[in-house]
């Protein structure tokens, strides 16, 4: 197939002990998922799910070992970061049960879902939509992904985030108010899921501001640290 212009290149994310990689089809968040970040947002209560978008090249990869960098975005004095369980699809599908979701699941990682929160706020008083606070450049930051059949005990893990090596965020994935089978239920209720979707499942209270120079050192038990330096 020819094209009137050179075709953009396909996303991708570095995979834990192989040289292959992960390709970006879309990347859907999960808003509000743990209980303690709905009150310190002004909510409460175990609401439906709800979602948004990244655009897949958003996505930002960092190696295992590696500090990446971010450079710090513009428009915003209020950068705010979200760790996160990612979820890889692996097996794409519509209205899929949540007893058969973990056979959808390609593998897992540690994301990042870094917000222009002062925009976000604006958007949310005016009704409109959160995309200038969620869907810039670079507003993906992820680790290598690990295959779901090396995790062992992924749902009862530990989550957590430091800030030049002091703690801001810490929990565990069973603290979710919707399980990840749960979300790929509601999901793949209102999309068709396909290979190469990443599903950044919400994340815990503590949610706070970064500045240009700061590192980010964000944690899961059992999956590839993801470490990032925001640059100015």
């Amino acid at each position: 197939m020819e094209h009137v212009i050179a075709p953009a290149p396909v996303p991708s994310v570095a995979v834990h002990g192989r040289s292959q990689r992960f390709p970006v089809r879309r990347i859907y968040c999960v808003g509000r998922n743990y209980a303690e970040h709905a009150v310190e947002m002004g909510f409460t209560g175990r609401e439906a799910p709800f979602f948004f978008m990244k655009p897949a090249d958003a996505v930002l990869s960092v190696e295992a070992g590696a500090t990446g960098t971010m450079r710090y975005p513009s428009l915003t004095k209020n950068l705010h970061h979200e760790v996160e369980l990612v979820v890889a699809i692996g097996k794409g599908g519509r209205d899929i049960a949540a007893a058969r979701a973990p056979d959808h699941v390609w593998g897992y990682a540690v994301g990042l879902d870094m917000t222009r929160r002062d925009l976000q706020t604006e958007m949310k008083k005016a009704g409109r939509p959160w995309s200038i606070g969620k869907g810039f450049d670079a507003s993906a930051p992820i680790g290598p992904i690990t295959p779901a059949s090396e995790v062992t005990d992924i749902y009862t893990a530990t989550i957590d985030l430091q800030v030049n090596g002091v703690p801001r965020q810490a929990s565990r994935i069973d603290r979710m108010i919707w399980s990840v089978a749960e979300i790929i239920e509601h999901l793949s209720a209102a999309w068709t899921l396909a290979p190469g979707d990443l599903v950044y499942t919400g994340t815990p209270e503590g949610v706070a501001a970064v500045v240009s120079g700061d590192v980010l050192e964000a944690r899961i038990g059992g999956l590839q640290v993801l470490k990032l330096r925001i640059q100015a």
